[in-house]
């Protein structure tokens, strides 16, 4: 009955932000506001963790990567169809228009001679190559520096002209030059040592060149970002978004039913009736390219580079795999929101689903490896032992995420059925971020936001990838990745993402978890364009709020706190 509901319920409020809208004369605006619409008025978003730094380089999160796609602009942005391959899709921003070198191995970006950064200074191409010198400086530590590899170098011949030189030709060049870097203000920037960019008070004030600019952070209290008027793309329609932080997410929740905020990301399943008998709010449908797993660390948290003493053996990970019950799992804490996910990417993203099999749920199966292993039941406790030490593991938990706490409890209860102790720490974000980067950790539960065409893939999994917390390590997968992101056919492409996944399924560095069905929840009093998959915010500039239904806190001037 609960299953039914939630169904039916969904199907009734899920509302498919469309593509062009009705205007007050009858006409048509395509994707934006009605052609007579009054710009202003005020979003209030509430987010139950606090972004670690602004500065772009080393933003993890979606509360973070929010602000920063407010406040900075790409070269070029890629269209709605998420396309990686050419240039085919993709609209100026900094760059008014660009070339590609007879041998494709350069493309030179025109900058556009209208575009400045807030502080009034114009955006230079050599701002551009800075950018790039700092995405891949170790010194920085940019888990984005993997995604950049195909860039041999970039030179900025004058003051308008930043050129982009390939190691080699490959269908995503144009992507990998302007997808995966906001370009940043040299002029504010060029004299802070690299190691010490983090700690920049550029990393809390930052200076960008997009359609908003930052007017207040208030730890634990407020992000704000305004309009900027005289924008070379035009004035946002807002005129301020104000991310509210809240401690938790009940808070988040509350703060959107009580009227207090107008956006919410994170609904859940028990949200649902509520949003059913709350008229001014609805869903809509967002695309989000996401996946949730469990994943181990594969070598010794202590260091001296030995494997893990539990997870370190890949049929002791097999085993676990095969021990969860994933379809159980996602119906019970998603309930109509949520699937079993197939492995380190969405189904939308996997070329050939059927190529590879994620281990069936098979506890007797499970107890059998881990009999295989050397871990019995010595003492009669009902927790495995072998030499001494028990087959027993912390799990570490972000107390921003509910969903990820009710798996814990739930993978506890299942992995103990074939004797293995699971213990959940629950850590504030920043706190359990620093324990992945120091790689002091048995295993977490993860939630990675994917990249367009699995370009990202080097960087979660890949061995050297800056997100790969796990230090999962093959050098079979590696090369598959790479032929897959390399090859021209689209054909072999293919074959070399299914090899490529069935490497890492079998070699088990992550229990894969779920896939989400995400809609958001927004005031009916704001409207969007359709959501694009790779981050709802994306087109944040192009939000509208009617001017009959704005509430006084939307008519405060810009800059002045509501």
């Amino acid at each position: 009955m609960r299953a039914r509901f939630a169904t039916g319920l969904l199907a009734g409020v899920v509302a498919l932000a469309g593509a062009c809208r009705e205007t007050r004369d009858g006409g048509i605006a395509a994707n934006g506001p009605p052609v007579d619409a009054a710009d202003g008025g005020t979003l209030i978003v509430a987010v139950p963790a606090e972004p670690g730094t602004l500065f772009p380089p080393l933003v993890t999160g979606t509360q973070g990567a929010a602000v920063v796609s407010a406040l900075f602009d790409r070269l070029a942005e890629i269209g709605p169809a998420l396309e990686t391959y050419g240039d085919q899709g993709f609209t100026p921003r900094l760059a008014s228009r660009w070339r590609w070198s007879p041998d494709s191995l350069s493309i030179a970006f025109t900058i556009d001679a209208r575009a400045r950064w807030h502080d009034g200074r114009p955006v230079r191409a050599a701002d551009v190559r800075f950018t790039y010198l700092t995405y891949v400086n170790p010194a920085v530590g940019s888990e984005g520096a993997p995604l950049l590899a195909s860039i041999d170098s970039v030179t900025a011949p004058d003051d308008s002209t930043a050129v982009f030189w390939f190691r080699e030709r490959t269908p995503r060049q144009f992507f990998d030059a302007t997808y995966h870097m906001v370009v940043l203000p040299a002029h504010l920037l060029d004299t802070v040592p690299p190691a010490r960019l983090a700690d920049a008070p550029f990393a809390r004030q930052p200076v960008g060149s997009g359609r908003f600019r930052l007017a207040a952070w208030e730890p634990g209290q407020r992000l704000e970002v305004v309009a900027v008027p005289d924008h070379p793309r035009g004035r946002p329609h807002l005129d301020r978004v104000i991310w509210s932080l809240v401690p938790d997410v009940n808070a988040a929740t509350m703060k959107l039913f009580a009227g207090e905020a107008d956006f919410y990301e994170l609904i859940r399943p028990e949200n649902l009736p509520q949003l059913a008998r709350t008229p001014s709010v609805r869903l809509v449908d967002n695309p989000a390219l996401q996946y949730g797993f469990l994943g181990f660390n594969l070598r010794d948290p202590r260091g001296a580079g030995a494997a893990h003493p539990v997870l370190g053996d890949s049929l002791v990970r097999r085993a676990l795999s095969m021990a969860v019950d994933r379809r159980q799992l996602a119906r019970s804490v998603f309930d109509s929101l949520g699937i079993t996910a197939l492995g380190p990417a969405p189904r939308a993203l996997i070329p050939d689903t059927l190529a590879f099999t994620a281990p069936a749920h098979d506890p007797a199966a499970a107890r059998t490896l881990l009999e295989a292993a050397g871990w019995r039941d010595g003492n009669g406790d009902g927790i495995r032992d072998r030499n001494g030490r028990d087959l027993a593991f912390d799990l570490l938990v972000p107390n921003s995420s509910q969903t990820r706490q009710r798996y814990a409890v739930l993978l506890q209860e299942q992995l103990r059925a074939v004797g293995a102790r699971v213990t959940p720490r629950i850590l504030e974000v920043n706190a359990l971020v620093a324990q992945l980067d120091a790689h002091t950790f048995d295993a977490y539960l993860g939630s990675w936001q994917t990249s367009p065409g699995l370009a990202g893939m080097r960087q979660t999994w890949g061995s050297t990838g800056g997100g790969n917390v796990g230090r999962y390590a093959s050098p079979a997968f590696d090369a598959a990745v790479d032929s897959a992101l390399t090859s021209r056919d689209p054909v072999a492409a293919r074959s070399h993402w299914s090899r490529a996944f069935r490497q890492i399924v079998a070699d088990a560095p992550a229990i894969w978890l779920y896939e989400q069905r995400q809609p958001v929840a927004l005031h009916r009093r704001v409207q969007v364009p359709p959501l694009r998959a790779d981050g709802w915010y994306a087109d944040l500039a192009d939000w509208w709020i009617d001017p009959a239904q704005r509430l006084p806190r939307d008519r405060i001037g810009l800059g002045t706190p509501p």
